[in-house]
C-alpha cells in the first residue's frame, strides 16, 4: 500500500476515532470518518499487543493492508478508515480474512454501491423497569 494511503499519525487514528463512526464483527472493527476530496482513502490498521509478538502483529497488518491494496477498486473515496484486529482474526487462513474484512466493510457501507447496515429496522430492545428491580433489593 502506497504511503499516502495510510494513516500514520496517532493525531489522524484520533480524529477518526472521535468524529468517525463504526462497525463491527467478530474479527474486526472499522472505524471510518468522510474527509475532504482528494480521490483516494486513507487506511490505518491497529493490532493490540495482546495479540501477539511483535512478529504475529506485524504479518496481521501486513495482510490486511494486502487485502485493502487488493480490493481498493471497491471502496469509497475520500475516507480514512481505521481497521482493529480481534482475537479471532489470528486463526483465519488468508481468503477467511479476506470475506470478513470485506463483510466489515459492507455493512459499514465502505464498498461502492453497498448501503450501511441499520439493524435491519429492528427498535432497540427496552430496559425495562431494571432501575426499579434495584432499588427494591436494596431496601430504599
Amino acid at each position: 500500500m502506497h504511503r499516502k494511503l495510510r494513516l500514520r499519525k496517532r493525531e489522524d487514528f484520533n480524529t477518526v476515532y472521535r468524529y468517525g463512526k463504526s462497525f463491527a464483527n467478530s474479527q474486526f472493527v472499522v472505524y471510518w470518518r468522510k474527509r475532504a476530496p482528494n480521490g483516494a482513502f486513507r487506511l490505518g490498521v491497529s493490532a493490540s499487543s495482546k495479540l501477539g509478538g511483535a512478529v504475529v502483529r506485524n504479518r496481521l497488518r501486513r495482510m490486511i493492508k494486502e487485502i485493502v491494496r487488493l480490493n481498493a477498486a471497491k471502496l469509497q473515496e475520500d475516507i480514512d478508515l481505521v481497521l482493529i484486529v480481534r482475537k479471532p482474526a489470528l486463526s483465519m487462513a488468508y481468503k477467511e480474512m479476506e470475506g470478513s474484512i470485506l463483510h466489515v466493510l459492507r455493512k459499514a457501507g465502505l464498498l461502492k454501491g453497498s448501503k450501511p447496515f441499520n439493524g435491519g429496522g429492528k427498535p432497540p430492545q427496552s430496559q425495562g423497569n431494571r432501575g426499579n428491580k434495584r432499588r427494591e433489593r436494596s431496601g430504599k
